[in-house]
């Protein structure tokens, strides 16, 4: 799936045009080509023997819920798309997020949660794959769907204002350095100084105040 820079802003771009003989549309790929494969619910779309185009994690996830293990439902997003991105100079192909909106709109159904709803958040992890495992090297986002409305919603959900809030300081963290290339030294540099100010040495021991 592609990496997400802010230099590389992500936007679908809405056009119509006739499809040349290279199948652009206006200079994007083609949006007939299926870039999103689901799983969940005990069923997956694709498997093992697509791992070039779901990556080994994605290939693995979709096995593992067919074989009804209990994976939690998700999608997995091509590697074409990947290149697509970037070879239309990091701009996502047409038809990409309607794909992705589809999808999601399956995760909720399978999941019983609502994307950005308050009273009852679905929240979502996006991680990167590629063909063969490479520890360490791939990008993580946790916790998406947590926003200053939705945190509280989740506060009051779990009975845990302190689990929420800082679930929505690593969601800032990790999209901050991943998604918007902001470097994970100024997160960090942050939270010292307020455990310095409370003379703690600890994550844990900072209050949700603090958080």
């Amino acid at each position: 799936m592609p990496k997400l820079k802010s230099k590389g802003r992500l936007a679908a771009r809405p056009a119509a045009a006739k499809r040349g003989s290279n199948g652009k549309v206006n200079g994007q790929a083609s949006s007939k080509k299926k870039r999103v494969y689901f799983f969940g619910a005990g069923k997956a779309e694709g498997g093992a023997d697509l791992k070039d185009l779901l990556g080994g994690k994605g290939a693995n996830l979709a096995d593992m819920t067919s074989i009804g293990l209990p994976v939690p439902p998700g999608f997995t997003i091509t590697t074409e798309s990947c290149k697509e991105y970037n070879d239309l100079g990091q701009k996502l192909p047409r038809g990409l997020m309607d794909e992705v909106r589809t999808n999601l709109a399956k995760v909720e159904k399978a999941a019983g949660k609502k994307f950005g709803d308050p009273k009852n958040p679905l929240l979502v992890a996006v991680r990167s794959g590629a063909k063969m495992s490479m520890p360490g090297m791939m990008d993580t986002v946790l916790n998406i769907g947590l926003n200053d409305v939705v945190v509280a919603g989740l506060a009051n959900l779990t009975g845990d204002e302190r689990f929420a809030y800082d679930s929505y300081r690593r969601l800032i963290n990790m999209f901050g350095d991943t998604v918007m290339g902001v470097d994970h030294e100024h997160f960090e540099h942050e939270l010292s100084a307020v455990k310095n100010s409370r003379g703690v040495k600890l994550d844990t021991d900072l209050s949700t105040n603090d958080l």
